[in-house]
């Protein structure tokens, strides 16, 4: 993860505000770094599962959710050590900017 980019040597507001969208930028990234896996996996068996339905015309809305469920616990299993660094890294780049932001 790449740091945050607010210089503190200008500390007018317009560099506060450039700090606060600097920072709701990368909180989204972070954000859909984190739930992209997850989501990515979950719509795929969605799509193989509508087609396999579609091919033999059972039309069992229950029919989808178990397998979702299942791969959705087993990415969040693989990926979840991973997903929590990238979330600390990120937590730590904002409690390390806070005495800046507040001297400004």
């Amino acid at each position: 993860m790449r740091p945050l980019k607010w210089r503190p040597d200008r500390a007018d507001a317009t560099s506060v505000e450039d700090a606060v969208i600097q920072i709701v930028a990368a909180a989204l990234v972070t954000a859909t770094k984190v739930a992209g896996p997850v989501l990515v996996t979950t719509l795929a068996i969605g799509l193989v599962l509508s087609i396999v339905q579609s091919a033999t015309q059972i039309q069992e809305s229950t029919l989808t959710f178990l397998p979702k469920l299942v791969v959705a616990g087993v990415v969040i299993v693989l990926t979840g050590a991973w997903a929590l660094r990238v979330l600390e890294g990120f937590t730590r780049e904002l409690f390390a900017m806070v005495p800046t932001l507040l001297n400004s």
